[in-house]
């Protein structure tokens, strides 16, 4: 279980009694200002499965989830919060620990240099202490427990404020369903809608909105229904090390597997190294493979044209060939690593599997990113 550090807590101030009493008229009752963000699942009678409650449900519209029957809701009196004592603010953080490292410290077995390695914390881990002694702290962070040295760790209030600069922040819903908004404002459109305990990166905190990225966007739920909260990640034992690293080597492997060879001729050989110059010259040699591979795997697919040049020259997808950057490269000729890329390609050589599109690194787009590229 990750270690959050709770930056801020929202509660709803009233509870939801749902009684049906007539036909015609909305399950979601809404509020003044922002609480017709908050939508209140109605009975079992009435299913809310058919809706995208992660978001993404971009052409579901308010009428969509309108059904004939009506909520009324008793409003409840809200507690007031105990009053907070320098006492007790200390004692939030009293037994909490960030990592003081830049990438990576062990964390031991036993107090000591010449225990055993028993897993990592990293810049942005934090824990639990459990023992502290002169010159090590025993902590425990997710599985992990073991002892690190202190000057490799934050404690107390100096933990909390390095985890507010290096940690991301969430937004967690704490209602059943709200919807997403593309705009801070109640009638801004709305984009589907967010289950509950479902969590978002947060971009920016407004006065009464939180700006969060939705899948490479930007969007805006109401800030009386998330609670905001820094997200501080667990230190790995050697067993979850290794199983990581044991799915990222079979990750590769399906990445690099061979695709298999494809003849072609002295002249597509050289329009293929002019297009990865073209598009990766100034990337990594797996960025300029990557490339060749792409076009190939496009010759390859019955979605494409079934020639090297068909494909670069295709209408609208690769840039250089209709700006003239191509036609430059060809004529003062091709750079020897981007040519040994392409033979490579052409030998079934691939670092991104069967992708066969590529863009800008931090487009929008998931997938394989290798320097300024992201490959899908």
């Amino acid at each position: 279980m990750s270690v959050n550090f709770k930056m801020r807590i929202t509660a709803l101030a009233c509870a939801s009694i749902l009684t049906f009493i007539s036909v015609g008229a909305s399950p979601f009752k809404e509020s003044e200002n922002n609480a017709k963000d908050k939508v209140v699942k109605p009975s079992a009678d009435i299913q809310l499965d058919d809706f995208d409650l992660e978001g993404g449900a971009a052409e579901v519209t308010e009428v969509d989830i309108y059904v004939e029957a009506v909520e009324q809701i008793e409003k409840k009196p809200v507690k007031k919060a105990p009053e907070v004592t320098e006492e007790v603010e200390e004692d939030k953080y009293k037994d909490f620990v960030m990592a003081n490292v830049q990438n990576s410290v062990n964390v031991r077995a036993e107090a000591g240099t010449d225990s055993e390695v028993v897993g990592m914390l990293y810049n942005k881990c934090g824990g639990t202490i459990l023992e502290k002694g002169n010159g090590w702290t025993k902590i425990e962070s997710g599985e992990l427990v073991g002892w690190v040295r202190n000057d490799f760790l934050y404690f107390g209030e100096d933990a909390e404020e390095y985890a507010e600069s290096v940690c991301d922040k969430i937004a967690r819903v704490n209602v059943e369903c709200l919807r997403i908004r593309k705009g801070p404002s109640t009638e801004a459109e709305t984009d589907g809608l967010f289950e509950i305990n479902s969590e978002w990166t947060v971009l920016d905190e407004l006065e009464d909105w939180v700006e969060v990225d939705y899948k490479g966007a930007v969007r805006y739920v109401s800030a009386d229904y998330v609670d905001v909260e820094f997200f501080v990640e667990n230190g790995e034992t050697m067993e979850e090390i290794k199983a990581r690293e044991a799915i990222a080597a079979l990750e590769k492997a399906k990445l690099t597997a061979n695709r298999g060879a494809y003849s072609a001729t002295v002249d597509e050989t050289t329009l293929l190294g002019a297009i990865i110059q073209a598009e990766a010259g100034n990337q990594c040699y797996d960025g300029k493979l990557a490339v060749g591979a792409v076009v190939l795997n496009r010759v390859k697919s019955d979605r494409y044209p079934n020639s090297i040049s068909e494909v670069i020259y295709a209408p609208g997808q690769f840039g250089p060939a209709s700006n003239g950057t191509l036609n430059v490269i060809l004529t003062n000729g091709v750079n020897a690593e981007c040519m040994q890329a392409a033979r490579e390609a052409l030998e079934g050589a691939t670092t991104v599997g069967d992708a066969k599109n590529f863009h800008r690194a931090g487009s929008g787009e998931s997938g394989i990113i290798i320097g300024a590229h992201v490959f899908y």
